[in-house]
């Protein structure tokens, strides 16, 4: 099977053309029509991924976040980045990635912790005008959904934390108020704080919060900041598992790397 096979199929779940202006999905490195000898996912690409898909006989990685995101003019090998696409090309690599195309289909990244936290009577929370899917679902930034049963907000973020095997969860004050109707965002989503205002939502879920972003919302919603590769952690096995049903007989594996560059001191 070529390299294109797989990426095809990717598209046809994920679009490019749903990619937002400033992000570089796709094949970054590799040539579409080598044979491939199998597919290692992940959130992240780095230096360990190359070499855990050297061992695993992997020829081409997916990755949530693209290694080369901003522009490169030397490949000196003194950065992170030149490094790992430099080991890439040296043993026939391909790095292809599905960023925030997979952050705006309903059943991409969002919907990763929307099935975690049991939503139901999901819609896109900011779509873009006139873009559907080949379903004819909206396209766009961020998830809507109402929890099976009124919650009390503590109550819920402990829920969070157990869902999502959350170290530590930055929040708001709590409010006055049961929470049903919640809004998720995937990776950085201080953008959407002007649509959660905008709308009838209980809570909000993201990552990437400045200080001030939390003065936003007012006593009007509970906001939530579960961290950025914690929101996204779940993405890798969402890639295996669309792979996995299209392709049958063919080796997709997940890596075993923890790609999460913080820590915690508890």
């Amino acid at each position: 099977m070529q390299i294109k096979a797989l990426i095809t199929s990717l598209e046809q779940w994920a679009p490019l053309q749903f990619q937002e202006s400033y992000d570089n999905s796709g094949l970054i490195v590799g040539d579409p029509n080598a044979n491939c000898t199998g597919v290692l996912c992940s959130l992240d690409c780095t230096e360990a991924v190359i070499e855990e898909a050297i061992q695993k006989g992997c020829n081409l990685i997916v990755s949530h976040h693209p290694i080369i995101f901003k522009g490169i003019k030397q490949f000196s090998r003194d950065h992170y980045v030149n490094r790992t696409v430099l080991k890439a090309i040296h043993h026939n690599i391909a790095l292809y990635a599905i960023h925030t195309n997979l952050d705006n289909v309903i059943h991409g990244v969002n919907s990763t912790l929307a099935d975690r936290l049991h939503l139901g009577n999901r819609r896109i929370l900011a779509p873009i005008p006139g873009l559907f899917d080949m379903n004819g679902q909206a396209v766009g930034a961020g998830i809507v959904g109402e929890l099976p049963l009124e919650t009390e907000p503590e109550a819920f973020i402990q829920w969070v934390k157990e869902q999502l095997k959350l170290e530590v969860i930055k929040h708001t004050q709590l409010i006055d108020k049961k929470l049903t109707t919640i809004a998720l965002c995937g990776g950085s989503g201080s953008f959407l704080l002007d649509q959660i205002q905008a709308q009838n939502i209980d809570c909000f879920i993201t990552s990437d919060l400045k200080y001030h972003d939390f003065f936003e919302a007012d006593g009007r919603y509970l906001l939530m900041d579960i961290g950025h590769g914690e929101s996204e952690h779940l993405v890798p096995g969402l890639i295996v598992d669309y792979l996995k049903r299209k392709f049958l007989t063919f080796a997709v594996l997940e890596s075993e790397v923890k790609t999460q560059p913080i820590s915690y001191l508890k």
